[in-house]
């Protein structure tokens, strides 16, 4: 024996306790075999297993356990919590009462004061007559592909916490966000791009990229983030060329350091943190062939450039249906990071600039969609954390400068809606009172809506789940049903 396999050999006699451990404790895996087997069963349907996503690649696209009506989402998030009765949910009640109290108790947040009308009007649009607001003219021309979903409602009016909850299914623990159990369940149908992609211009939203976690999922399963304020792809994804070592030579040197790491990773219990960089190094180097091609907008001819308009929303529209094109599974697309919806005054010209900035962008997304023969087979989503008050909110110290003319936080009740992907078009779901407060009919609670949209993808919400701390884990707790009326 050489004097090295004498060194290893004497290494090997001698484990950390770790290690003695992890080896005794693989003598219970007999013990367990029936469930492993009925795991592995089950992932054959389309959920993989803990132990299946560790042998094999987490990104791999798999099918559902149920027929899906979308195979991927795009969901356009209102950051800051735009208002229900100022663009979704009309309400003429708030036109007789302006200026006077409601005669409806509202526990809000801060107190608020006399009803404040909408300084917009509504209009009807399509055969199905659906009314939506003046600011959104093009978004509202496909209110028959749509359903208005009038009845949601969250658990706080804090943008925290209903940020966590909308995005992860819990308003305070560290969890999973959607896009990544959608990933966790479907893989990508792309392998050399991200399957989560999510996009933010100028920075991070509140919670910043809690909203995108993979949580306890593996880590390759998290939204990659991409700022869609650069224009030069060198910028939009750094280091995406590299520009002194051939294609050929980086795939050996890569799997020269694979190698070493897998091996390095076997002797640490196929820790989860080494195994997500792995598995990044993997992707970084497939996303040298696509990845500028994906998010080259110049590509596109003018007037496809000119259908989504001016800004960097209409460009993240622009990417999001391209991204969708190369079978990227889930793209979520921030609103309002910089100049939230959060309008606690000036309400009438901020909510109109918003709109105007998404408006056009998100029109031409869903005209691209159906133009393409995608829309049916692309869930989109729209909607904040939260909505806001019918009545005015009244100046406190150190904010709103004493004006009177912007709206507080609601979680009682909002609005939502969705298109394609197998929802019910040219329909509005539930309802609020008569001045936008609170969810009446029908009421939608964010763990239902988790419910639908993974209904809509092809899974039961309460099957979907993840094995960690001693416990299964899913997206919507131990709570949440599908809502049929949502349901085509």
């Amino acid at each position: 024996m050489s004097q090295y396999d004498h060194s290893e050999h004497v290494r090997n006699a001698f484990l950390t306790r770790r290690e003695l451990l992890g080896t005794m404790g693989n003598g219970f895996a007999a013990l367990g075999l029936m469930t492993l087997l009925g795991e592995s069963a089950f992932a054959q349907g389309g959920i993989p297993s803990a132990q299946s996503l560790r042998d094999s690649n987490p990104m791999a696209p798999r099918l559902p356990p149920m027929k899906a009506k979308a195979k991927r989402v795009i969901f356009l998030f209102m950051n800051g919590g735009p208002s229900q009765v100022d663009t979704f949910d009309p309400k003429p009640s708030l036109a007789k009462y302006h200026g006077q109290e409601i005669p409806l108790h509202l526990p809000t947040e801060r107190k608020t004061g006399a009803a404040f009308q909408s300084p917009y009007k509504f209009q009807k649009y399509g055969q199905s007559g659906i009314e939506v607001s003046e600011i959104f003219p093009h978004v509202a021309e496909h209110v028959d592909d749509m359903c208005v979903i009038r009845s949601m409602h969250a658990d706080v009016p804090n943008h925290e916490p209903s940020l966590l909850l909308m995005n992860c299914g819990d308003a305070r623990q560290i969890r999973p966000s959607m896009g990544s159990w959608v990933l966790y369940g479907l893989g990508t149908e792309n392998q050399n791009l991200p399957g989560f992609i999510s996009m933010c211009p100028g920075g991070l939203p509140i919670q910043e990229t809690q909203n995108w976690q993979a949580g306890f999922l593996p880590g390759v399963l998290a939204g990659t983030y991409i700022d869609p304020n650069q224009t030069d792809i060198d910028k939009i994804v750094e280091n995406i060329r590299n520009h002194y070592t051939l294609p050929s030579d980086q795939r050996e040197q890569l799997d020269l350091v694979q190698k070493l790491n897998q091996a390095h990773m076997a002797r640490r219990e196929q820790d989860a943190a080494l195994e997500a960089r792995v598995q990044s190094f993997e992707l970084a180097y497939r996303m040298q062939s696509e990845a500028t091609d994906a998010f080259d907008t110049a590509k596109e001819s003018q007037a496809t450039r000119d259908m989504y308009g001016p800004g960097h929303f209409a460009r993240q529209c622009l990417i999001a249906r391209r991204l969708a094109e190369r079978g990227v599974r889930f793209v979520q697309l921030y609103h309002g990071a910089g100049q939230p919806w959060d309008s606690h005054d000036d309400l009438e010209v901020n909510h109109r600039n918003l709109a105007r900035e998404a408006d056009q962008g998100i029109g031409a997304l869903l005209t691209d969609l159906k133009r393409l023969g995608m829309l049916e087979e692309t869930l989109v989503i729209w909607g904040g954390e939260f909505g806001r008050t019918p009545t005015v909110e009244l100046p406190t110290p150190g904010s709103n400068a004493g004006k009177i003319n912007g709206r507080d936080h609601n979680h009682y009740g909002f609005t939502y809606w969705m298109a394609g992907g197998g929802v019910k078009k040219g329909t509005v779901y539930g309802s609020t009172d008569e001045f936008g407060f609170r969810a009446q009919d029908n009421p939608v609670h964010v763990h239902d809506l988790h419910a639908t949209i993974l209904h809509l993808l092809g899974f039961d919400h309460t099957k979907l789940t993840y094995r960690h701390a001693g416990r299964d884990f899913r997206l919507t707790d131990v709570y949440g049903q599908v809502i049929d009326g949502i349901v085509a």
